[in-house]
């Protein structure tokens, strides 16, 4: 492995990463690898996986665990915000707005 190769663990029923700009189909290539922005800002997060990065079997792919439940990652968040939260959540990390890891797996 090279300075920029880096070993991820994904869940074997995870779906293939889509191409650059594709709809994202919730591989969780992307939050496996890095943590985002809001990762990084809320849960101070830096390396490695973002703690958020949620599998639901029933889905059969990964969810940003801080849009589907931000006050179990955001402890000091009160109940009443939360959906409020999610949205911002779901703003923040562009979802819906089409896959921007630019990486190739091998």
């Amino acid at each position: 492995m090279t300075a920029t190769e880096i070993c991820i663990e994904i869940h074997a029923a995870a779906p293939p990463k889509p191409a650059f700009g594709a709809a994202c189909n919730g591989c969780g290539v992307c939050c496996a690898a890095e943590p985002c922005p809001l990762s990084s800002l809320l849960l101070g997060h830096r390396r490695g996986a973002c703690p958020a990065l949620t599998w639901r079997d029933q889905d059969g792919r990964y969810f940003c665990g801080m849009v589907l439940a931000p006050a179990s990652h955001c402890h000091w968040l009160s109940a009443r915000l939360q959906p409020w939260a999610s949205r911002m959540c779901r703003r923040w990390i562009a979802d819906g707005k089409g896959c921007d890891f630019d990486a190739e797996l091998s």
